[in-house]
């Protein structure tokens, strides 16, 4: 059986504290060890995600929570009823994992929790939209062959599928990985894991 994944909430409105709660319980394989309403009320122990809301009452900067969070080597979901966009790109660029809405069906929600749990990205259209709408991005000057590279790895091919379909070695990969990462590393735009680098070709078109 799967180990249950260990998350926490943080949250400032009550009754959405107490809605979530009631849908965590109801999913075997889930766990919410805390729901807290700042980031520094976090508990110190070990967590899978920290499910966490894009306004804070405490007038915290989104970008900075998640950065707070990431600190500890536990990956971010955003959760919010905002429409504001530059939030949005905010905290996307800081590297949560993805974007879920307070309107979301709780199936919708519960999944996403999973996939974030698990290492993986949630890009909903909206989340992918406010990426793609930043005008700003530092261009991290890959090659025409270091994006073919990335666009493959980014969208889930391992290392020896994407040597095999380029015809170049494994090691070459490797290679290629690491110029990617250096390069978006020097650009401004960190890409230390793989989600990174799917967040990283999400923004520069890279994937459709």
């Amino acid at each position: 059986m799967e180990q249950c994944k260990r998350i926490a909430l943080v949250e400032d409105h009550a009754l959405i504290s107490m809605g979530f709660t009631d849908l965590v319980a109801s999913a075997p394989d889930i766990e919410l060890v805390a729901a807290v309403t700042t980031v520094r009320d976090l508990p110190a122990t070990p967590l899978d995600l920290v499910v966490l809301d894009l306004r804070l009452a405490d007038g915290s900067a989104p970008a900075d929570n998640v950065a707070t969070v990431l600190a500890t080597r536990t990956p971010v979901l955003i959760y919010t009823g905002a429409e504001d966009r530059t939030l949005i790109q905010s905290a996307a660029r800081s590297g949560a994992s993805g974007l879920v809405r307070k309107s979301a069906a709780p199936e919708e929600l519960l999944e996403a929790i999973r996939v974030a749990a698990a290492g993986g990205a949630v890009f909903t259209t909206e989340w992918a939209a406010a990426i793609d709408a930043a005008a700003d991005l530092v261009d991290a000057g890959l090659s025409e062959r270091e994006m073919e590279v990335l666009a493959m790895y980014a969208a889930g091919e391992t290392a020896q599928s994407v040597a095999s379909e380029l015809g170049i070695s494994k090691a070459t990969v490797a290679d290629y990985v690491i110029r990617i990462r250096r390069k978006y590393f020097e650009a401004g735009r960190p890409a230390a894991s793989r989600v990174d680098l799917y967040r990283r070709a999400m923004e520069d078109g890279l994937l459709g």
